[in-house]
């Protein structure tokens, strides 16, 4: 088996059985802001595209380039399509042209001529990707891989009941606006920083302990941002303010934790040969020395990337819609939006308040226990956001869905809030229809049958994570009376049974002696 790094979560791996064309993205992302780092337009994306199998993991635009897929990748090739709750991309892709659609199943091995063996296990609560984020399993024989990009699965028994991965491929830069786009003092934006890198490095040891593959590949990361207004941005920050760990920074923390395991460069041209446990590692587009420079000259890099290319910065702004005036603005997101916010109940009751959204010349408040949009009048808010009007215009334009996949990942705005985190709000802001609404509802209302206990330490606490249903048994984590989940950094106050992390989702905790005179009496 052969695996080439195509640039950020791209791949395309060789089998006996056939090709698959992985996340292939060449951008500018959302907006045109996230370029794939290092620059990948060098690779022979003819022979790439002509593979045997696509696979889009999921409809972030920076694993699915509806420009790329046009330009090299022949409409007759054969789809593997994740099991999404909603028919989202699967909609995207037939609008492509693409027909020949595998549909996968979860834990369904599909077995191909030349023993090759493919299977894609979907995630699918509101807070995976667009609501949706998959895995994909490959296995011909001579090499078993792990290919998990973004997707944060639950349930790693039955990931790894495939085969045992002999090469892991994972996500460990961040994918979000936290907090580079907040309303935050320096001070608080550098540590708030710090404390979400330290985060994504947990989150990514934390798989690369329970599937211990002999190889891992860091991956799906960190983008470039080459326009002037977030240069500043890339990596770690020019002031130390951001959250992109890139792949070198990764691997030497991952020595620390983990000096057993090998891990390795993967960056576009990055070709691994494997064959029955036997690792081969080369580079074919770029030469080590050039590797090397890259990133330890990487704002130097940065520099001269941004210099020639802001063509393509200046071409996306050019095909942005043209700016609505604001009562018209109003009228359409009132009209889009009010009927969803009627259906969205635990959404709006887990808002619980007004939304403030200056765009342009528009000043407007969503009431989200009312379910309305209106202009601004000077009420309170939870949140305050101020965004581009073209960016807006051209979502109206376009219908965009998921506002996370366009606008928040672009880091083209700001946004300010009088607490913590809510999650049903920007669980909204990415369900902005009605397919996806109802799903999401639905699956909240199923999550809160929760009765099931288990001992973690001093504590017995409900199984599941109010979160994502996670077990937390394996994901938990108790120190100082704060149980903490390993998936995304979540935190409770076990004595309260308070979630430190966002409003609602309280936890069910007691300590095992307090049970146990409890039971006694």
């Amino acid at each position: 088996m052969r695996v080439t790094g195509l640039g950020h979560a791209g791949m395309f791996i060789e089998t006996t059985g056939g090709s698959i064309l992985c996340d292939p993205v060449i951008g500018p992302s959302f907006f045109g802001s996230w370029f794939p780092f290092p620059d990948n337009r060098g690779l022979d994306w003819e022979r790439f595209g002509a593979a045997d199998f696509l696979y889009i993991s999921h409809r972030h635009r920076d694993h699915f380039d509806p420009a790329l897929l046009e330009r090299y990748v022949p409409k007759d090739i054969r789809v593997l399509l994740p099991a999404y709750p909603t028919d989202d991309l699967e909609v995207d892709l037939r609008g492509l042209g693409y027909e020949n659609i595998v549909y996968t199943q979860p834990g369904e091995v599909l077995e191909y001529p030349g023993g090759l063996k493919i299977m894609v296990t979907p995630l699918r609560a509101p807070s995976d990707g667009p609501i949706g984020d998959s895995s994909l399993s490959v296995d011909d024989g001579t090499a078993s891989i792990l290919n998990q990009n973004d997707s944060h699965p639950l349930d790693l028994e039955k990931l790894l009941s495939f085969s045992k991965p002999d090469a892991y491929f994972t996500q460990v830069s961040g994918a979000i606006w936290w907090p580079m786009v907040y309303d935050l003092e320096q001070e608080a934006k550098q540590n708030f920083a710090q404390l979400k890198r330290d985060a994504q490095n947990k989150r990514a040891m934390y798989y690369i302990e329970k599937v211990d593959a002999a190889h891992v590949f860091p991956m799906a990361g960190p983008p470039m941002f080459l326009r002037d207004d977030l240069f500043r941005y890339n990596g770690l920050g020019l002031e130390n303010d951001s959250i992109f760990t890139d792949q070198r920074q990764f691997l030497a923390h991952m020595r620390e934790e983990r000096p057993e395991q090998k891990g390795y460069e993967f960056v576009p041209g990055t070709q691994v040969d494997l064959d029955g446990g036997a690792l081969t590692v080369t580079q074919t587009l770029y030469t080590p020395e050039e590797i090397d420079d890259i990133f330890d000259e990487k704002w130097d890099y940065l520099a001269s990337q941004r210099d020639s290319r802001q063509d393509e910065v200046t071409a996306e702004i050019a095909r942005r819609a043209e700016i609505l005036p604001p009562d018209e603005m109003l009228a359409a997101i009132k009209e889009w939006w009010e009927p969803l916010l009627r259906r969205a109940r635990t959404i709006r009751m887990g808002v619980g308040g007004n939304v403030r959204f200056r765009i342009g010349e528009l000043d407007m408040i969503v009431d989200f226990p009312k379910a309305k949009v209106r202009e601004y009048a000077g009420e309170e808010c939870i949140y305050w956001y101020t965004i581009p009007a073209d960016l807006v215009s051209t979502n109206i334009a376009d219908h965009e869905i998921d506002w996370s996949n366009s606008i928040f990942l672009s880091m083209q705005f700001e946004v300010g809030r009088s607490g913590k985190f809510n999650e049903f709000l920007t669980t909204f802001l990415k369900c902005l229809s009605r397919d996806r609404i109802e799903y999401v509802e639905n699956w909240y209302a199923e999550q809160s049958d929760q009765t099931e206990d288990a001992e973690i330490g001093e504590w017995t606490v409900q199984r599941r994570c109010p979160h994502l249903r996670a077990d937390l048994t394996k994901t938990g984590k108790i120190e100082d009376g704060v149980l903490t989940c390993a998936l995304h950094d979540w935190k409770w106050d076990l004595a309260t049974g308070q979630c430190l992390t966002t409003p609602g989702h309280p936890i069910r905790a007691s300590r095992i002696i307090e049970t146990a005179s409890a039971s006694a009496s």
